[in-house]
């Protein structure tokens, strides 16, 4: 309080050699100034908002990062209004708090509530400024880890980017996997330099603190156990390699191609248009059928097949014949590898063939199979043949079963 003495020393002196006439004077004079200037700052912030609001349309853009706008211009202004608004109320708060004390100082009964009154805000923020003041050197040990922490997540993305572009090549590993790990990487430095900067923040070994720190991994352990689980299970996925985005797949009897592949889910764009999302836990423990890789790894392609049964009477190398040449005629068949046929089995009425050709437009698949069914009802229609299988059955009556037992 010491400085508050030699403020109010230097304005109005020592008020007890004044006569109560006069310090009723200053202390009106205080109280008009006061008045003044309590009228006069939200005038003055007013005309600063219209002068804001005038070269604030005239020179703000648009803030855009990415050609994504991230603030436009009025809300850019509703900001700086809100912080006009703000020191508003702050210089009013700095004018009370010079008036009203001195006021109160200059008559003995109020003297020690006029001290009373500034210890209340000016202990506070003697403890707030020296607490800044001795935080000092371990914000210097915050800002160094930080700084450490920034350049190697920036040599990581470098690496990460050459792996990506081919220009690395690192035997056994694959470039899908560059992202995916550095996005680990990324979260192990993250975790451990907050681990190292946990110590110098300030209010660390408080017990407050610490049982926020505790009741926040409670939370995250009990309410994100399945979340953790299909984070583990697509990284697990990432680096198994069953599929990428773009390849048609089939989990669980459903089948579509890849149109998502993050660390949580997996999701499938059906030939139906219709997207159906699988958490990773659930893909991980499904048979994966991918069907690219048949024409990505292997140049045969592949390889499609339909199943028809066809009575004895007719050569089953016409038959033969009829399946090869319908699947040739068909789009998206490939020449080479040769289409084949298998006989399968020969029933009681009938032989059971299967005819398989190869193929790389996967993407086509349905309408590849539909054509291709089209083309074998055709040949064999116009070769004179009848698809339908003749199979009888002879069933007994009960009465006559009995009579026929009992001869």
């Amino acid at each position: 309080m010491r400085y508050w003495g030699d403020l109010r020393s230097i304005i109005v002196g020592d008020a007890s050699k004044f006569s109560l006439s006069t310090r009723l004077v200053i202390a009106s004079v205080f109280f008009g100034v006061l008045v003044v200037f309590l009228w006069l700052t939200p005038v003055l912030f007013k005309w600063l908002r219209g002068r804001v609001t005038v070269l604030g349309k005239k020179f703000i853009p648009t803030l855009t990062i990415r050609k994504y706008k991230l603030l436009e211009t009025n809300q850019i202004l509703n900001v700086l209004y809100m912080i006009l608004n703000i020191l508003k109320w702050a210089v009013m708060f700095v004018e009370l708090f010079v008036a009203v004390p001195l006021i109160f100082s200059l008559f003995e009964p109020t003297q020690d509530f006029a001290a009373t009154l500034l210890s209340y805000v000016l202990t506070p923020l003697g403890r707030v400024l020296r607490g800044i003041i001795e935080y000092i050197p371990n914000l210097f040990t915050i800002a160094v880890f930080v700084i450490v922490a920034r350049y190697a997540l920036h040599s990581l993305k470098f690496f990460t980017g050459r792996i990506e572009k081919g220009k690395l090549v690192i035997p056994g590993f694959y470039a899908e996997w560059a992202q995916p790990t550095f996005n680990i990487l990324r979260f192990i430095v993250y975790a451990f330099t907050i681990a190292v900067v946990y110590p110098y923040l300030p209010g660390s070994d408080s017990r407050a603190f610490q049982g926020v720190s505790v009741f926040v991994g409670i939370v995250l352990s009990l309410g994100s156990s399945s979340a953790i689980g299909n984070l583990v299970a697509g990284i697990v996925l990432t680096y198994m390699r069953p599929f990428t985005v773009g390849d048609r797949i089939q989990i669980q009897g459903v089948t579509g191609f890849v149109v998502e592949k993050s660390p949580i889910v997996t999701r499938i764009r059906t030939h139906k248009n219709e997207y159906v999302t699988f958490p990773n836990m659930m893909v991980l423990n499904s048979s994966i059928t991918n069907y690219h890789t048949s024409t990505t790894e292997d140049e045969q392609g592949l390889i499609l097949n339909a199943e028809i049964t066809f009575g004895y009477g007719t050569p089953w190398q016409k038959v033969h014949e009829l399946l090869i040449e319908s699947a040739l005629k068909t789009n998206g068949i490939l020449a080479d590898p040769k289409p084949f046929v298998l006989q399968l089995s020969l029933e009681d009425f009938y032989a059971r063939y299967q005819i398989n050709a190869h193929t790389k437009d996967v993407e086509r698949v349905p309408a590849i199979y539909s054509e291709m069914f089209e083309n074998i009802q055709n040949s064999f229609r116009d070769a004179g043949l009848d698809m339908t299988a003749s199979h009888f059955q002879i069933r007994l009556p009960p009465e006559s079963a009995k009579y026929t037992a009992g001869r």
